[in-house]
Protein backbone atom coordinates (compact mmCIF):
# COMPACT_ATOMS: atom_id res chain seq x y z
CA UNK A 1 0.00 0.00 0.00
CA UNK A 2 2.68 2.51 0.92
CA UNK A 3 6.37 2.33 0.09
CA UNK A 4 9.05 1.93 2.72
CA UNK A 5 10.93 4.81 1.19
CA UNK A 6 7.97 7.13 1.68
CA UNK A 7 7.52 5.99 5.27
CA UNK A 8 11.21 6.52 5.96
CA UNK A 9 11.02 10.05 4.53
CA UNK A 10 8.31 10.92 7.04
CA UNK A 11 10.47 9.71 9.92
CA UNK A 12 13.46 11.72 8.68
CA UNK A 13 11.33 14.85 8.38
CA UNK A 14 10.33 14.44 12.01
CA UNK A 15 13.84 13.98 13.36
CA UNK A 16 15.24 16.91 11.42
CA UNK A 17 13.23 19.50 13.32
CA UNK A 18 14.76 19.11 16.73
CA UNK A 19 18.23 19.09 15.23
CA UNK A 20 17.73 22.77 14.41
CA UNK A 21 17.18 23.56 18.07
CA UNK A 22 20.13 21.45 19.14
CA UNK A 23 22.32 23.39 16.75
CA UNK A 24 21.17 26.72 18.13
CA UNK A 25 21.97 25.61 21.65
CA UNK A 26 25.46 24.26 21.14
CA UNK A 27 27.75 27.16 20.32
CA UNK A 28 29.96 29.21 22.57
CA UNK A 29 30.09 32.56 20.75
CA UNK A 30 27.29 34.76 22.09
CA UNK A 31 26.31 38.33 21.26
CA UNK A 32 23.67 40.55 22.87
CA UNK A 33 20.75 42.15 21.03
CA UNK A 34 20.98 45.80 20.05
CA UNK A 35 17.43 46.53 21.21
CA UNK A 36 16.12 44.59 24.22
CA UNK A 37 12.77 46.44 24.34
CA UNK A 38 9.83 44.03 24.37
CA UNK A 39 11.84 41.04 25.52
CA UNK A 40 9.89 40.57 28.75
CA UNK A 41 11.76 38.55 31.35
CA UNK A 42 14.22 37.51 28.66
CA UNK A 43 15.74 40.97 28.89
CA UNK A 44 19.33 40.68 30.01
CA UNK A 45 19.60 37.00 29.17
CA UNK A 46 22.16 35.92 26.61
CA UNK A 47 21.24 34.19 23.37
CA UNK A 48 22.74 30.98 24.77
CA UNK A 49 20.63 31.18 27.94
CA UNK A 50 17.47 31.71 25.90
CA UNK A 51 18.27 28.79 23.60
CA UNK A 52 18.95 26.56 26.61
CA UNK A 53 15.63 27.59 28.19
CA UNK A 54 13.73 26.84 24.98
CA UNK A 55 15.39 23.44 24.76
CA UNK A 56 14.40 22.70 28.37
CA UNK A 57 10.75 23.52 27.65
CA UNK A 58 10.75 21.31 24.55
CA UNK A 59 12.21 18.37 26.47
CA UNK A 60 9.58 18.79 29.22
CA UNK A 61 6.63 18.69 26.82
CA UNK A 62 4.30 15.70 27.11
CA UNK A 63 2.62 16.43 23.78
CA UNK A 64 2.68 19.03 21.01
CA UNK A 65 1.68 19.80 17.45
CA UNK A 66 4.45 19.64 14.86
CA UNK A 67 4.35 21.03 11.32
CA UNK A 68 7.27 20.72 8.91
CA UNK A 69 8.22 21.73 5.40
CA UNK A 70 11.46 21.86 3.45
CA UNK A 71 12.43 22.79 -0.08
CA UNK A 72 14.65 19.69 -0.24
CA UNK A 73 11.65 17.34 -0.24
CA UNK A 74 7.90 17.60 -0.79
CA UNK A 75 7.14 15.80 2.48
CA UNK A 76 5.15 17.85 4.98
CA UNK A 77 4.02 16.74 8.42
CA UNK A 78 1.12 18.13 10.44
CA UNK A 79 0.91 15.92 13.50
CA UNK A 80 -0.17 16.16 17.11
CA UNK A 81 1.94 13.63 19.01
CA UNK A 82 2.81 12.63 22.55
CA UNK A 83 5.48 10.81 24.52
CA UNK A 84 3.40 7.61 24.55
CA UNK A 85 3.68 7.36 20.77
CA UNK A 86 0.10 8.39 20.02
CA UNK A 87 -0.55 10.80 17.17
CA UNK A 88 -3.14 12.24 14.81
CA UNK A 89 -2.69 14.33 11.70
CA UNK A 90 -1.45 14.16 8.13
CA UNK A 91 1.66 13.24 6.16
CA UNK A 92 1.74 14.88 2.74
CA UNK A 93 3.93 14.29 -0.30
CA UNK A 94 2.59 17.22 -2.31
CA UNK A 95 1.30 16.12 -5.74
CA UNK A 96 1.99 12.49 -4.78
CA UNK A 97 -0.85 12.61 -2.27
CA UNK A 98 -1.60 12.81 1.42
CA UNK A 99 -2.28 10.30 4.17
CA UNK A 100 -4.32 10.96 7.29
CA UNK A 101 -2.87 8.98 10.20
CA UNK A 102 -4.25 8.12 13.63
CA UNK A 103 -2.20 6.05 16.06
CA UNK A 104 -3.22 4.83 19.51
CA UNK A 105 -0.75 2.45 21.09
CA UNK A 106 0.04 -0.20 18.47
CA UNK A 107 -3.20 0.46 16.56
CA UNK A 108 -2.85 2.52 13.37
CA UNK A 109 -5.45 3.91 10.98
CA UNK A 110 -4.51 5.41 7.61
CA UNK A 111 -6.73 7.23 5.11
CA UNK A 112 -4.92 7.95 1.82
CA UNK A 113 -6.43 10.46 -0.59
CA UNK A 114 -7.14 9.86 -4.27
CA UNK A 115 -3.84 11.39 -5.40
CA UNK A 116 -1.95 8.93 -3.22
CA UNK A 117 -3.74 5.89 -4.64
CA UNK A 118 -3.26 7.08 -8.20
CA UNK A 119 0.42 7.67 -7.54
CA UNK A 120 0.86 4.22 -6.01
CA UNK A 121 -1.02 2.14 -8.56
CA UNK A 122 -0.83 2.50 -12.35
CA UNK A 123 -3.63 3.53 -14.66
CA UNK A 124 -7.15 2.41 -13.85
CA UNK A 125 -6.00 0.45 -10.79
CA UNK A 126 -5.21 3.65 -8.92
CA UNK A 127 -8.57 5.15 -9.86
CA UNK A 128 -10.36 1.97 -8.81
CA UNK A 129 -8.60 1.91 -5.42
CA UNK A 130 -9.30 5.62 -4.88
CA UNK A 131 -13.02 5.03 -5.50
CA UNK A 132 -13.18 1.80 -3.49
CA UNK A 133 -11.47 3.20 -0.41
CA UNK A 134 -12.81 6.75 -0.54
CA UNK A 135 -13.49 7.97 3.02
CA UNK A 136 -12.24 4.63 4.36
CA UNK A 137 -9.50 4.07 6.91
CA UNK A 138 -7.04 1.20 6.54
CA UNK A 139 -6.44 -0.39 9.94
CA UNK A 140 -3.56 -2.47 11.23
CA UNK A 141 -0.98 -2.69 13.99
CA UNK A 142 2.67 -1.79 14.23
CA UNK A 143 3.38 -5.35 15.35
CA UNK A 144 1.68 -6.84 12.33
CA UNK A 145 3.00 -4.60 9.56
CA UNK A 146 6.57 -3.35 9.08
CA UNK A 147 5.44 -0.48 6.86
CA UNK A 148 2.99 0.76 9.50
CA UNK A 149 5.79 0.55 12.06
CA UNK A 150 8.06 2.65 9.84
CA UNK A 151 5.37 5.20 9.07
CA UNK A 152 4.47 5.47 12.74
CA UNK A 153 8.03 6.50 13.61
CA UNK A 154 6.80 10.00 12.79
CA UNK A 155 4.59 9.77 15.90
CA UNK A 156 7.52 9.35 18.29
CA UNK A 157 7.77 12.54 20.36
CA UNK A 158 10.44 10.96 22.57
CA UNK A 159 12.67 10.46 19.51
CA UNK A 160 12.08 14.06 18.47
CA UNK A 161 13.04 15.27 21.94
CA UNK A 162 16.10 13.02 21.98
CA UNK A 163 17.30 14.50 18.70
CA UNK A 164 16.91 17.95 20.26
CA UNK A 165 19.72 17.13 22.68
CA UNK A 166 22.09 16.66 19.76
CA UNK A 167 22.95 13.09 20.76
CA UNK A 168 20.69 11.27 18.30
CA UNK A 169 23.06 9.69 15.79
CA UNK A 170 20.25 9.30 13.24
CA UNK A 171 20.20 13.07 12.76
CA UNK A 172 23.32 12.73 10.59
CA UNK A 173 21.06 11.40 7.85
CA UNK A 174 18.80 14.44 7.72
CA UNK A 175 18.48 16.62 4.61
CA UNK A 176 20.95 19.46 4.20
CA UNK A 177 18.69 22.33 5.39
CA UNK A 178 18.20 20.49 8.66
CA UNK A 179 21.79 19.43 9.20
CA UNK A 180 23.58 21.42 11.88
CA UNK A 181 27.19 22.56 11.46
CA UNK A 182 29.85 20.84 13.51
CA UNK A 183 30.02 22.13 17.10
CA UNK A 184 33.70 22.85 16.47
CA UNK A 185 32.88 25.19 13.57
CA UNK A 186 33.22 28.93 14.13
CA UNK A 187 29.71 30.18 14.86
CA UNK A 188 27.86 33.15 16.29
CA UNK A 189 24.69 32.99 18.34
CA UNK A 190 22.76 36.26 18.63
CA UNK A 191 19.42 37.59 19.76
CA UNK A 192 17.27 39.21 17.09
CA UNK A 193 14.62 41.86 17.60
CA UNK A 194 11.28 40.89 19.18
CA UNK A 195 8.58 40.09 16.64
CA UNK A 196 5.36 38.07 16.48
CA UNK A 197 4.57 34.63 15.15
CA UNK A 198 0.94 33.60 14.66
CA UNK A 199 -0.03 36.42 17.02
CA UNK A 200 2.43 35.44 19.78
CA UNK A 201 5.38 37.68 20.76
CA UNK A 202 8.63 35.84 20.08
CA UNK A 203 12.34 36.52 20.32
CA UNK A 204 14.53 35.11 17.53
CA UNK A 205 17.83 33.43 18.41
CA UNK A 206 20.04 33.21 15.33
CA UNK A 207 23.02 30.95 14.69
CA UNK A 208 25.34 31.46 11.72
CA UNK A 209 28.14 29.08 10.78
CA UNK A 210 29.75 27.94 7.52
CA UNK A 211 27.16 29.70 5.40
CA UNK A 212 24.22 28.15 7.25
CA UNK A 213 21.69 30.24 9.17
CA UNK A 214 19.44 28.71 11.82
CA UNK A 215 16.81 30.62 13.75
CA UNK A 216 14.74 29.62 16.78
CA UNK A 217 11.74 31.82 17.62
CA UNK A 218 11.15 31.63 21.39
CA UNK A 219 7.93 32.67 23.12
CA UNK A 220 8.52 35.81 25.20
CA UNK A 221 5.53 35.52 27.54
CA UNK A 222 4.78 32.61 29.85
CA UNK A 223 6.81 29.47 29.27
CA UNK A 224 9.56 30.13 26.77
CA UNK A 225 8.60 27.49 24.24
CA UNK A 226 10.34 27.26 20.86
CA UNK A 227 7.53 28.00 18.40
CA UNK A 228 9.28 28.22 15.05
CA UNK A 229 12.59 26.91 13.78
CA UNK A 230 14.06 27.75 10.38
CA UNK A 231 17.25 26.74 8.60
CA UNK A 232 18.91 27.98 5.41
CA UNK A 233 21.85 26.14 3.89
CA UNK A 234 23.06 25.11 0.44
CA UNK A 235 20.24 27.08 -1.20
CA UNK A 236 17.64 25.00 0.67
CA UNK A 237 15.33 25.99 3.51
CA UNK A 238 13.52 24.07 6.23
CA UNK A 239 10.83 25.19 8.65
CA UNK A 240 9.49 23.53 11.80
CA UNK A 241 6.44 24.91 13.62
CA UNK A 242 5.72 23.79 17.20
CA UNK A 243 2.50 24.57 19.07
CA UNK A 244 -0.24 23.14 21.31
CA UNK A 245 2.26 22.19 23.99
CA UNK A 246 0.83 19.69 26.51
CA UNK A 247 -2.58 19.58 24.81
CA UNK A 248 -3.43 15.85 24.71
CA UNK A 249 -3.68 13.98 21.43
CA UNK A 250 -7.30 13.27 20.55
CA UNK A 251 -8.43 9.82 21.65
CA UNK A 252 -11.05 9.61 18.90
CA UNK A 253 -10.57 6.70 16.51
CA UNK A 254 -12.52 5.76 13.37
CA UNK A 255 -15.70 3.72 13.73
CA UNK A 256 -15.41 0.07 12.64
CA UNK A 257 -17.92 0.80 9.87
CA UNK A 258 -15.45 3.30 8.38
CA UNK A 259 -12.45 0.95 8.38
CA UNK A 260 -11.09 -2.07 6.54
CA UNK A 261 -8.19 -4.27 7.55
CA UNK A 262 -5.02 -3.22 5.78
CA UNK A 263 -4.47 -6.80 4.65
CA UNK A 264 -7.48 -6.43 2.33
CA UNK A 265 -5.53 -4.08 0.05
CA UNK A 266 -2.36 -6.15 -0.22
CA UNK A 267 -3.48 -7.68 -3.50
CA UNK A 268 -3.65 -4.21 -5.05
CA UNK A 269 0.13 -3.92 -5.01
CA UNK A 270 0.98 -7.54 -5.76
CA UNK A 271 2.94 -7.70 -8.94
CA UNK A 272 3.37 -3.91 -9.01
CA UNK A 273 6.90 -3.89 -7.58
CA UNK A 274 8.19 -0.94 -5.58
CA UNK A 275 5.70 1.99 -5.76
CA UNK A 276 6.93 5.37 -6.87
CA UNK A 277 8.21 7.46 -3.97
Amino acid sequence: MTSRRRAATAAVALSCGAALLAGAASTGAVAAADDPDGEGDLTGKSAQQIADTALHELLAAQSLRLRTRTTADSTQLDLTLDRAGNCAGTISKGPLGRIEIIKRGIQVWLKPDAAFWKGQLPGSEGTTAADKYKDTYLHGTTKGDAVLQSLSDACDLKAFQKSATGHDKSSSATPSPSRTPSPTATATLTKGRPTTFEGTPVLPVVKKAKGAVQTVYVAINGKHYPLKLTAEADHETGTILLSNYDIPVSTKTPAPSDTVDISSVKELEEGQGEPNA
